[in-house]
Order: structure tokens, then sequence, then C-alpha cells
């Protein structure tokens, strides 16, 4: 894979972590150009354990980014990177393009809004359960604090200013799932509130990025790379 960008995600980039965390890596790769011109393409995603780490290729990541997904829209807000090229340098430059309001919120406040029906069907449960169900309660409170933040400044920060403050609130409603529903409401609210963002992403100057990631990894045929 040619590696354009990639970083550590995840609880330990939220400061969330603790000893049996995880270390979770996310990050952009392009296939050779000339792999996108046959009649089957390369693999979109790459996905390995020991370490664990998640790949997308840059259409796809740019895709999912221009959809505000949470977890690849993080990416471009890390603090440092494991790998930083000249063109992920380009493509961090752009975060803010990436982002629309009306997308922030379907992606942030819609998935917290899942989380919370998933909590109220599972219960307490075994213990494995209920340390899920922990997990994604901070999960949920995380999501919606980075949500409003995005909305409200067009900045996202990663590293919690509080991470005691989300696990106590995570522990409080995996014992009352219903307590995460004042946080929904108040949510929402901030989110019909006037916020910074755009109504629609900068897709141009995506595009315009994607045509130079092909570019640097064209190869005429006939040509060893």
């Amino acid at each position: 894979m040619h590696v354009l960008l990639s970083g550590i995600v995840g609880s330990t980039a939220y400061g969330l972590a603790h000893a049996g965390s995880d270390t979770d890596r996310l990050g952009i790769f392009a296939a050779p150009t000339a792999q996108l011109h046959g009649l089957h393409g390369p693999k979109e995603s790459q996905v390995t354990t020991g370490p664990d780490a998640t790949h997308h290729e840059a259409r796809k990541w740019c895709r999912l980014a221009l959809g505000c997904n949470p977890t690849v829209t993080e990416l471009v807000w890390l603090d440092r990177y494991e790998v930083r090229t000249t063109l992920g340098e380009e493509l961090i430059g752009l975060r803010t393009r990436l982002l629309s309001a009306r997308r922030v919120r379907d992606a942030y406040l819609g998935y917290a809004t899942r989380q919370f029906k998933r909590l109220q069907d599972r219960g307490n449960g075994s213990c494995s359960a209920r340390t899920r169900t922990t997990k994604h309660a901070r999960h949920l409170v995380r999501l919606l604090e980075q949500g409003i933040e995005l909305h409200r400044t067009g900045h996202l920060t990663i590293r919690l200013a509080d991470p005691d403050r989300i696990r106590a609130l995570g522990e409080r409603i995996a014992d009352d799932p219903d307590h995460a529903r004042h946080l929904l409401a108040r949510a929402e609210e901030q989110f019909d509130a006037r916020g910074v963002l755009p109504e629609q992403p900068d897709g141009n100057a995506v595009e315009d990025w994607l045509h130079r990631v092909r570019a640097a990894y064209y190869t005429p045929p006939g040509v060893t790379p």
C-alpha cells in the first residue's frame, strides 16, 4: 500500500484507554492508478489484526469523509501521525472543507441515537456485556460532544479535556440508559441552533485532491514503477 496518512485513533487518541484497551490505527492509502482501469479494481479497505489497523483507499475515504463519518473524520484532526506524506498534509489542510451542517448532524446525532436504542435493549446482563455497554455509553457521550463542537466551531478536538467525566457519565448511562435522554435532547437543540458549517461540503476541492493522488501514482503502460 502507498500509505498517505496514518495514525492511532480510538480510545487511545481520546484519552479513554485502559490497561486492556486495543491500540487502533486508521489510515488512507492510494492504489496504483493503473489498477483502477481494469475489470477488477483494488480492495477499497485493508484490515489487519495484531496490530489492529484499517486503511481505506483514497476514494473510499473521501466518500466516507464527505458524509462526515465520525470514525473517518477524526483521522484528519489527530495531534500526531505515524505516516504523514505531502498528499496527506494537503488532505489535513482540506479538513474543514469536508464538513457540512446537515451531514455532521445526521452522522453524530444519528449514531448516538442508534447507540442509545441499543443500550436500552441490552440492559446490564453479564460482566462482559456490562463492559461493552459502558464502552458504548462513553462513546455516545463523546460523539455528542464532538459533533456539537464541530457544528458550533468547525473544529474537532480528539483528545478529551476531561476523560474521567466521560467515564463517569458512561457508568451512569450503563446503569440507567434513560439518563442519556436529556443528553440527546440537549444535543438536538444545539444542532438546531445556527452553527458555522456550510450547507454543503466543498466536493470540488476534494475531487481536485483525489486527481492529484491519481496523478502521483500513475505509471504509464510498459513502465516499471
